[in-house]
């Protein structure tokens, strides 16, 4: 899978060259490309933000600079997802959906948001991790990758998938492993009677 991010902030996705994530990369299951925003800029200053029509606090990503990172990496199997609070909450069934898909293009917005011209012509969805504000786009996106990325064949065992938490409807029990007694709290004797 290609996941191409647009973003003001592309050093906070250091994070995913580590792990399951970083080991997916390096096998090449995972392509991972970050697009800085700000790089397309017309300003000397590389401004990318301007007051709201309308007035109101905060500032808004201008649609032109966006437009033109778009543009930059856009195909036609690539399906443009909006990380927004506005957005349908993800869940286990969108990430499996979003996992068949060949090309993910993530927008992670930024201050008061995004201008909705450029978000009209370009986004295919919206989603959001939950129903509170974060200050950018970045960490819902990392989220997203990191749920999809569990889907993709190769990044971890089929067994683990199939027995998580979610893929039946019930969330998982709790787990134990050695030692057998910690802090005077023993491991249930049901586990114990089975081997491991």
């Amino acid at each position: 899978m290609k996941i191409d991010i647009l973003t003001l902030f592309p050093e906070m996705f250091s994070s995913l060259n580590e792990s399951i994530i970083g080991k997916a990369i390096e096998n090449n299951l995972i392509e991972i490309n970050l697009i800085n925003i700000r790089d397309f800029s017309k300003d000397k200053h590389k401004k990318v933000d301007d007051t709201p029509y309308g007035g109101g606090a905060g500032m808004v990503i201008k649609p032109d600079v966006v437009y033109d990172a778009f543009k930059s990496i856009k195909s036609k199997d690539a399906k443009t997802i909006y990380m927004s609070p506005q957005g349908k909450v993800l869940n286990s069934e969108k990430v499996k959906e979003l996992s068949k898909e060949a090309h993910l293009v993530l927008l992670c917005g930024h201050y008061e948001g995004i201008d909705q011209r450029v978000l009209d012509e370009i986004v295919d969805e919206e989603i959001s991790i939950g129903d509170y504000v974060l200050t950018g786009g970045e960490l819902p996106a990392m989220v997203l990758i990191d749920s999809v990325s569990r889907y993709i064949e190769g990044v971890i065992s089929k067994e683990s998938v199939e027995e998580e938490s979610f893929s039946n409807g019930l969330l998982e029990y709790p787990q134990y492993t050695r030692p057998e007694i910690f802090l005077n709290r023993s491991v249930p004797k049901v586990l114990k009677s089975r081997k491991s």
